[in-house]
């Protein structure tokens, strides 16, 4: 395939680089097989105890080199990333499809996306902004500045394999910290070839070994950084299950977790929304990714007035998806990303049906020309009740529940009674309605919506949930400060020393 020549990718590689350089390990080899076709696409080693201390003791030699470097030079660098990153666009894009089975479209959408990011630190790098207070002693100034914490760990998982990763490395990067990478084990090849565009861009500028590290593995290497002191901050994104582990890991030693875990979003669909705009909004939050994004559509919680015309609509659109290979443009949805995770949509569907959900569009597994690999479902649509167990689970694919309300006060709460906390969105042209969702009162998510749908966040607004979505801030406004310490400083440039609340202390 030509996109793995272009990326520089061989049937074998090196899974673990301090950034400049690929090292050997001992650890068993991870095989990437694409859930598209079931063929292998090839293999990378993974890290052993030994590669790991390297990387890490790369990295904290790095750092003191590195955080000294003016912010905008760093951005300079970053820059340079982004424009390496445009020239692999369409290469990196249809690796991103075909190792993790997004559509062909969305795949170099996930490239656009890194390339954003590295724009908007760029001019980041000029913008690091402390704060000046005035201070109650006279002669005294007070402000406020930040400082890089040291290694960032970034932990990231398969379903956005590329573009998590930047939102978290160009951020740390422009802050002055230096970053080691554990990308998740069924995207590993995504991972390579970015290793290999940002180590070309660092070689070019003369980049301590150490600021980019890479640590290819499984379960075990992400314990190893969280329970890793030398690590101040590890980013997580994935399962509210790994999320918890990591964090109470992470906690044990009093460092800090950026969290970005499960979501379970819903679209509130007023009986005075724009219903084309609300289908369509639906209809791609529910199958877009085959349902692999922690901000799909899961929920439809709709009026009673226009349910069963919402319900048809759907039905149709359904009826009209086009299953299969996502690198043909022409289809709309491809796999899951393993035959794992199609246990999981079977089991939740039986889980639905168990509690008195009716399918008005059918799921299941597909076999047969076109689905060899065995990881093609169906998107289904099932009418459920709030209180069902499974719609109160996140199943990452493609099942759409869809729920009846009355008033808005209802539906608010039926939004808000999940334990996740990530998106959420409502279908209104109705001003009043619009602001009651996003008031106080309204959703309880880190995102929330008004006439579009769940999924598709911009890079510039801070991306993260609450709840069990873990707290976390990612990506655009001032997420960059999560990688940063903060200190207060106060300057005494008068002839005395005044204390503080007015306290007298003389000997």
């Amino acid at each position: 395939m030509d996109f793995l020549k272009k990326l520089k990718l061989d049937s074998v590689n090196k899974g673990v680089s301090t950034g400049t350089a690929w090292i050997t390990t001992k650890a068993e080899t991870i095989n990437s097989f694409s859930p598209v076709d079931g063929k292998k696409i090839g293999s990378v080693s993974a890290a052993d105890q030994e590669a790991y201390e390297t990387v890490i003791r790369k990295a904290a030699e790095a750092f003191p080199v590195w955080r000294m470097m003016p912010a905008p030079q760093r951005g300079e660098i970053v820059r340079q990333i982004g424009e390496a990153i445009r020239q692999y666009k369409e290469p990196l894009g249809k690796l991103v499809s075909y190792e993790m089975g997004k559509s062909l479209q969305e795949g170099y959408g996930e490239v656009q996306e890194m390339i954003d990011i590295c724009d908007f630190a760029v001019g980041l790098s000029r913008q690091l902004y402390g704060q000046t207070m005035h201070s109650e002693r006279p002669g005294h100034r007070m402000y406020e500045q930040y400082h890089p914490l040291g290694i960032v760990g970034i932990i990231s998982a398969f379903n956005f394999p590329v573009a998590v990763w930047s939102w978290n490395s160009m951020l740390a990067w422009i802050c002055g910290n230096v970053c080691v990478w554990k990308p998740s084990e069924k995207t590993p090849l995504c991972a390579v070839a970015c290793q290999n565009i940002v180590a070309e861009v660092f070689a070019k500028n003369n980049v301590p070994e150490g600021v980019c590290g890479l640590i290819t593995g499984g379960r075990e290497v992400g314990e190893w950084m969280a329970a890793d002191a030398r690590i101040p901050l590890v980013s997580a994104t994935g399962s509210t299950r790994m999320g918890k582990a990591v964090g109470t890991s992470v906690a044990q030693r009093l460092g800090r977790s950026l969290l970005e875990l499960g979501g379970n979003n819903a679209i509130i669909i007023s009986k005075n929304a724009d219903l084309d705009i609300a289908v369509l909004g639906a209809l791609f939050g529910a199958v877009g990714t085959a349902g692999q994004r922690c901000t799909t559509t899961r929920r439809l919680i709709i009026h009673e007035d226009i349910y069963d015309n919402i319900k048809e609509k759907l039905v149709s659109a359904y009826n009209q998806l086009r299953i299969g290979d996502p690198l043909d443009q022409k289809n709309h949805v491809g796999p899951l990303i393993d035959k794992d995770a199609v246990s999981m949509y079977l089991k939740a569907i039986e889980a639905c049906k168990a509690e008195g959900g009716k399918f008005v569009v059918e799921g299941g597994a597909l076999t047969g020309d076109g689905f060899e690999s065995g990881c093609y479902v169906k998107p289904c649509i099932a009418e459920a009740k709030p209180g069902f167990r499974i719609v109160q689970h996140e199943t990452f694919a493609p099942i759409l529940y869809l729920l009846k309300y009355k008033t808005m006060e209802e539906a608010i709460a039926i939004q808000n009674e999940v334990p996740q906390g990530l998106s959420s969105s409502i279908m209104t042209l109705n001003l009043r309605e619009a602001e009651q969702f996003l008031s106080h009162a309204g959703s309880d998510c880190g995102i929330a919506n008004v006439n579009i749908g769940t999924s598709g966040a911009e890079i510039g607004g801070a991306f993260g949930g609450e709840k069990e979505t873990g707290g976390g801030r990612e990506s655009g406004s001032d997420a960059w400060k999560a990688y940063m310490r903060r200190q207060t400083n106060t300057i005494n440039y008068s002839t005395s020393l005044p204390l503080a609340q007015g306290i007298k202390f003389h000997v």
